[in-house]
């Protein structure tokens, strides 16, 4: 009896002194800009879209090496696939398992011409820390009723809103948004400041916020923690990078 009180106390006090990210097992979801995440869980660290600093991505500053488990890309364009160290790297369509990560790669077009300029992009869908999680960063084009079944419903999707040649614009990404159901919305590919880049052809947010009445809005950091029994709901993340 003495040492199960022992022990109960024990518990109680390394729980006492623990982070509370350990304790509530958080989702850490760190911007690197452009299309590009590092994505944190207990044990578990992958790297999405790694992107070289030219052409679109020319002004943005292009991210360090960071030690990540996997990565997870978008097509093997420098701007959403560049890995010069050549670590493990999953780009093609498929499922994968890494230890107890399911990957589900599914190919969609890369732009509106049914990839016959940019080819084809790979959705990724996995679950981590039991968020399903969706990204579709590398993704212009229609989904066919096989892929909108997988992909459906989401704790989190990333998705792009700037509109350009292989990016969705707001009013399309708004529909892909309606069709998909997701709890949380991370836009990527597109402009922060209210000045459009005609070059690059990408957008503000402002179209896809107006069309996304329902969903609440929340500007966050660089990096930002998500518990996954208090996910929020109908929510937009904007994150400042």
């Amino acid at each position: 009896m003495i040492s199960q009180i022992k022990n109960i106390f024990l518990f109680i006090l390394f729980s006492f002194f623990l982070p509370t990210s350990v304790l509530a097992r958080n989702l850490v979801i760190k911007s690197l800009g452009h299309s590009s995440f590092v994505i944190n869980s207990s044990g578990k660290s992958i790297l999405i879209n790694p992107f070289k600093a030219i052409d679109c991505a020319s002004n943005l500053k292009e991210p360090k090496e960071v030690k990540v488990d996997f990565i997870l890309a978008s097509s093997t364009l420098p701007d959403e696939g560049y890995n010069p160290n050549k670590q493990l790297m999953f780009v093609k369509p498929g499922i994968y398992k890494f230890e107890d990560i399911l990957l589900k790669g599914i190919s969609v077009p890369h732009d509106r011409l049914n990839g016959r300029r940019f080819g084809m992009a790979t959705v990724w869908s996995w679950k981590q820390n039991n968020l399903k999680i969706v990204h579709m960063g590398g993704a212009a084009g229609d989904m066919d009723i096989n892929s909108q079944i997988i992909l459906s419903r989401p704790d989190i999707l990333f998705i792009s809103i700037g509109g350009g040649i292989k990016s969705y614009d707001g009013q399309e990404a708004s529909r892909i948004v309606n069709i998909l159901k997701p709890n949380l919305v991370i836009p990527v590919h597109f402009s922060r400041s209210k000045k459009i880049n005609k070059d690059c052809d990408f957008s503000n947010a402002d179209l896809f916020l107006e069309k996304m009445k329902d969903f609440k809005v929340k500007y966050v950091g660089k990096e930002f923690q998500i518990k996954p029994k208090r996910i929020d709901q109908n929510t937009i993340y904007i994150f400042n990078n």
